[in-house]
């Protein structure tokens, strides 16, 4: 192991790690924005309601990030209405493409996630809501949100981790993320080994701190849930 290469090349490594942590950032927290009113009407009663989504869900769970990074990054710039608008800026760059793509991605399986912790809640809290006099909205944002967020949170959790280790694939559209990095040190230094150990080691460190960021998170969601009662 020539580790005065792996030192070497560590600021650049931490440059592309910073740009990962970018990309996984946006694409999670506007993917979860996008799930909200998803997995609300995902888990209506009503099925025209419930179609529409459903069809967004289906199509992005069941069709591979890669296949959807380059159709967005590909297949769009095809298209004269696309090259002549005013997003053509943004969708022409590999980064904003590489983020939209993978928060249509993310979006996909939080309202699931979401789906399913709304359902899981308890008929009879939602029903004490309504003895209260509480209004369906006021339900939805005072009881049920609250409380499917706690239930869907390690799911959640695991969805980040999942799209931190599916962030590799923007490398694939030239996006010099920490993946991307690495390919380009190699393609200099011919020392595979060395740099895509290093570029493991930022992807560990990485999801380590998150995992430890999402348990404390659910400690003290748990500390809260138990002085609310």
């Amino acid at each position: 192991m020539n580790w005065e290469v792996i030192i070497k090349w560590l600021p650049k490594l931490a440059q592309g790690a910073t740009l990962t942590l970018e990309l996984v950032a946006i694409a999670v927290i506007a993917g979860l924005l996008l799930a909200i009113p998803l997995g609300i009407a995902r888990s209506s009663r009503r099925w025209y309601v419930r179609s529409l989504p459903y069809a967004y869900i289906f199509f992005f769970r069941g069709t591979p990030l890669l296949v959807q990074l380059f159709l967005v990054y590909y297949g769009l710039a095809q298209f004269d209405a696309v090259r002549n608008s005013s997003m053509w800026p943004y969708l022409r760059d590999p980064f904003w493409c590489a983020t939209a793509t993978m928060t249509l991605h993310t979006a996909a399986y939080i309202a699931e996630i979401l789906r399913g912790a709304i359902q899981a809640i308890p008929p009879g809290e939602i029903e004490a809501a309504r003895a209260l006099g509480m209004s369906k909205p006021k339900a939805l944002f005072y009881i049920i949100l609250p409380r499917a967020a706690r239930i869907g949170l390690p799911a959640y959790s695991n969805e980040v981790i999942l799209m931190l280790k599916a962030s590799a694939l923007a490398s694939t559209v030239t996006l010099l993320e920490l993946t991307g990095m690495a390919r380009t040190i190699i393609a200099r230094t011919y020392l595979p080994v060395e740099i895509f150990f290093a570029a493991g080691m930022f992807y560990l460190v990485m999801a380590y701190v998150l995992v430890r960021g999402f348990k404390l998170l659910e400690r003290w969601l748990r500390v809260d849930a138990c002085q609310g009662r």
